[in-house]
């Protein structure tokens, strides 16, 4: 049976191309690494790792390796957080991991009642990007993960339940003070010569904004690229740029932006909630994932509760 700590060495040592980082970042000696990686080798019978003149690198079998490691760390640390909540007791706790923009529009309502109905459970909410919210649910780190996904890029997450919850579609924003700012509805080919203000930091909406426009015939000229929504309706409001971004990240509408639609020309992403499936769900989920579902059915977001 190969040793879950040698699958995490050889995981260390290959995201980082160096047995010394490796090292370093698990507090261990260059030659405990090295040993245990020897080691882990005889059990496979096989060479996981060579080396090149910029670091290390894994063999057809290391990479097949570490990715099952991947994988089975990911569970073990799913296990022991559910057998620490167990031992503790924090079946009344719930973790619930969120991207910003549903944070922002749809989630509040859901915790208003949530915490209202129970106000004994502790309910923590951990906000960030899509791969790390996905990475938290497989750890265990929470329990519900909040989802979104395009057509083009699906999501995909072993051991999990996953339900759409509603579709948002994208939105463009423009200054009051521009010519089209009195239209509910346009065209993004009547757009093709505006300066664009886009997510910085490799954002997906910058894909989005990419494919729409490559399918209306031109490509955009981004002049900005914004840390978060807020600064992109700032800047949009002053003329810098038009925008596009999904119908969330307005919730809260800068009283100098207009926000039109684009009809059925605008990209559509799901929104989804997530759950381990081998978990035995606790009351706190439970009851957190039926006010969701009501709070969904009552806006009228087409949620199939069957």
């Amino acid at each position: 049976m190969l040793n879950p700590q040698r699958l995490a060495i050889l995981v260390h040592v290959v995201e980082h191309g160096s047995v010394t980082a490796a090292a370093d970042e698990l507090d261990y000696t260059a030659s405990a690494v090295s040993q245990q990686l020897k080691k882990l080798e005889r059990e496979v019978d096989q060479p996981l790792l060579r080396r090149r003149a910029r670091g290390i690198v894994p063999t057809d079998a290391g990479h097949i390796l570490v990715n099952h490691a991947r994988k089975v760390l990911r569970q073990l640390d799913a296990a022991s957080a559910d057998l620490k909540d167990l031992a503790e007791g924090n079946r009344g706790s719930l973790i619930v991991g969120a991207f910003p923009t549903v944070a922002a529009s749809f989630l509040p309502e859901v915790i208003e009642t949530f915490k209202s109905r129970y106000p004994a459970i502790n309910l923590a909410l951990k906000s960030g990007r899509l791969d790390l919210l996905m990475d938290d649910l497989e750890r265990g780190r929470s329990h519900i993960a909040f989802l979104w996904e395009y057509p083009w890029n699906p999501v995909n997450i072993d051991g999990a339940r996953v339900e759409e919850l509603f579709k948002e579609e994208s939105v463009i924003l423009v200054s009051r003070h521009h010519p089209l700012a009195e239209r509910g509805e346009v065209r993004l080919e009547e757009l093709r010569n505006e300066s664009w203000i886009v997510r910085a930091n490799r954002h997906p909406v910058v894909e989005v904004l990419e494919r729409a426009t490559e399918s209306a015939g031109f490509r955009p000229s981004i002049t900005l690229y914004a840390n978060n929504y807020q600064e992109v309706q700032a800047m949009v409001s002053v003329g810098i740029g038009v925008a596009m971004a999904p119908r969330g990240a307005v919730a809260v509408q800068h009283p100098d932006v207009r926000v039109l639609s684009l009809g059925e020309q605008g990209p559509v992403r799901s929104v989804m909630m997530a759950q381990r499936e081998e978990r035995v769900y606790s009351p706190a989920e439970v009851a957190f994932r039926s006010i969701l579902m009501d709070v969904a059915r009552r806006k009228g977001r087409g949620v199939d509760t069957t």
